[in-house]
């Protein structure tokens, strides 16, 4: 069984301020864009070892237990011993350490597949409670519709945002921003204050640039320069809205649907319209 794990931006992301559990409450919209990594996966002859797992595309860095594809299977394979070993096999073609969801957007579509294909019955409600075990992008890859979250990102609430109407372009430079790294630089004072984001987003999109922001554009802009030129590059050729996605280091503008965008970003560069 194939499926075709998409990829999201965030429209603002407000950090709202640290929790007693070490993370952060934030606000965001999770908007869910067509670009798509693919993943299968099919029962293996060989009972003897749970879960063989290949990958190909961009190259997937670290331990393979740590893949969130592995740790969604060995999550439910817990509560479900029932589930076969499997052969996965994930071709990576959303850059990693962009912001745009792409290893958590995975893990949630080996939840998925895995209670569709061996007919676990899971709830959604429940897929979304392993999602979160997984990392805090993770629960909106179950629903994968505009959704604007409260808490870690696991409160989500759809939204009636619809941006089919625009394109988007969607520019990775290639450089990996650590999320981690990103969370320790924020400065608390830097903090946005609850609740502006759910009432910004319902403005007319000429009007978010001037209400909707991301929190960690500061510190990441700071240390990266790069990142922040591809934002005003985007500006620059009429974007109506642009940003960075999630802790980075991906930027996206939202321009016109008749609008022929035709920016040159250096070779390297992952970029693409949708």
């Amino acid at each position: 069984m194939v499926t075709f794990p998409n990829s999201k931006i965030n429209i603002g992301l407000n950090i709202i301020g640290k929790r007693n559990d070490g993370y952060h409450n934030i606000e965001t919209v999770f908007y869910p864009i067509d670009v798509k990594d693919a993943l299968e996966i099919i029962p293996s002859p060989d009972s003897g070892t749970d879960i063989i797992f290949t990958s190909s595309g961009n190259p997937i860095s670290g331990n393979t237990d740590e893949n969130l594809c592995v740790k969604a299977y060995r999550l439910l394979k817990k509560d479900f011993p029932e589930i076969p070993s499997v052969k996965m096999h994930l071709h990576k073609n959303i850059p990693m350490g962009a912001g745009l969801g792409g290893g958590s957007s995975d893990g949630a579509a080996v939840l998925l597949l895995l209670n569709k294909k061996f007919n676990l019955n899971i709830s959604e409600e429940k897929l979304i409670q392993y999602a979160l075990m997984l990392g805090s992008d993770c629960p909106f890859f179950i629903k994968n519709k505009p959704c604007f979250a409260e808490g870690r990102g696991d409160i989500l609430k759809e939204t009636s945002i619809d941006l089919s109407g625009y394109k988007l372009m969607i520019v990775h430079p290639g450089i990996h921003v650590n999320t981690k790294e990103a969370f320790a630089k924020l400065d608390p004072k830097d903090y946005s204050a609850a609740g502006s984001l759910e009432l910004a987003i319902q403005k007319n999109i000429t009007e978010w640039k001037t209400y909707i922001n991301n929190d960690f554009e500061k510190p990441v802009f700071g240390r990266y320069p790069e990142i922040k030129k591809i934002k005003s590059i985007m500006y620059e050729n009429g974007s109506l809205y642009s940003s960075m996605s999630g802790s980075g280091s991906s930027v996206f503008g939202i321009f016109p649907q008749d609008m022929n965008i035709n920016i040159k970003f250096p070779s390297h560069y992952f970029s693409h319209i949708v």
